[in-house]
Order: structure tokens, then C-alpha cells, then sequence
């Protein structure tokens, strides 16, 4: 397949969220499952105030985050009130690293998500690189 470069754009939000959507549908189900509650939020950049929060340098420093309580702070029956999980992909950082790195933007995508949600099931890095190759293999 060519790429037509001369009219090729970066992907606008919708389709970054397209984009993120078939990432998270290509994880192992065990983790879809386990994820299944955790809301998806493209944005162009973090807020200023959670930039702040991290300590990041630049607006491009933050890939994505996972807001909400763990699934290992839970509780049994969440509190009235409480805001839903979500796992913030923040679409210009993510291309930006794109395109200084010699990954696919999928692959990329693919990354950042499984780590965001990693946060909510109280992962290790380990599990998380072995949740991304199970999702890199080729089906049997």
C-alpha cells in the first residue's frame, strides 16, 4: 500500500479516537475485560493544572493518564459521587513523539494505553510489556 504524502494530515481528534478505539479492541480480552469500566478521552494536550500536578516540563511531556481510583483502591461498592476511571491519550505529545521515534503512531498508541490502564489494575512495568506483546502477536 503507498501513501499518498502530498495530502497525508495527521489525524484530528475523531480519528485519533478511532484510532485508539482499535487499539484498545486489539488487547488480549482478559484485559479488555478487566478495563471494560474505564472511560477513553482523547485530547490534544493535558490541562495546564495537571501539568502542573506532574511536574512536567513542557505540555509535550505527558503522553496520556489514567484518572480515578484503582482497581486495587477500590472499593466493593463505589461512593455516590464518585467520578468515573479514565484513561486520558493526549493526541499532539503522542504525535509529536511520533514523529521522533522510529515507531508505528499505532504501536505507539497501543503503548500508552495498555500503560494508562495498567495504572488502574495496579500493574507492574513487566506485566504491562507482556500485556503489549500478547497484543503485538499475530492470531493463531
Amino acid at each position: 500500500m503507498s501513501i499518498d504524502w502530498a495530502s497525508a494530515v495527521a489525524p484530528d481528534l475523531a480519528a485519533f479516537e478511532r484510532l485508539a478505539e482499535e487499539a484498545f479492541v486489539a488487547l488480549p480480552e482478559t484485559f479488555r475485560k478487566l478495563a471494560g469500566g474505564v472511560a477513553l478521552q482523547i485530547d490534544d494536550f493535558a490541562s495546564e493544572e495537571v501539568c502542573r500536578e506532574l511536574g512536567a516540563e513542557s505540555e509535550f511531556d505527558i503522553l496520556g493518564l489514567f484518572t480515578g481510583i484503582g482497581l486495587a483502591q477500590g472499593e466493593a461498592t463505589p461512593r455516590t459521587g464518585q467520578l468515573p476511571n479514565v484513561v486520558h491519550l493526549y493526541r499532539r505529545p503522542i504525535l509529536d513523539y511520533w514523529a521522533e521515534h522510529d515507531e508505528a503512531l499505532g504501536a505507539i498508541v497501543t503503548h500508552v494505553l495498555i500503560h494508562e490502564i495498567g495504572h488502574h489494575l495496579g500493574l507492574s512495568d513487566d506485566d504491562m510489556e507482556a500485556i503489549e506483546a500478547a497484543a503485538d502477536a499475530p492470531e493463531a
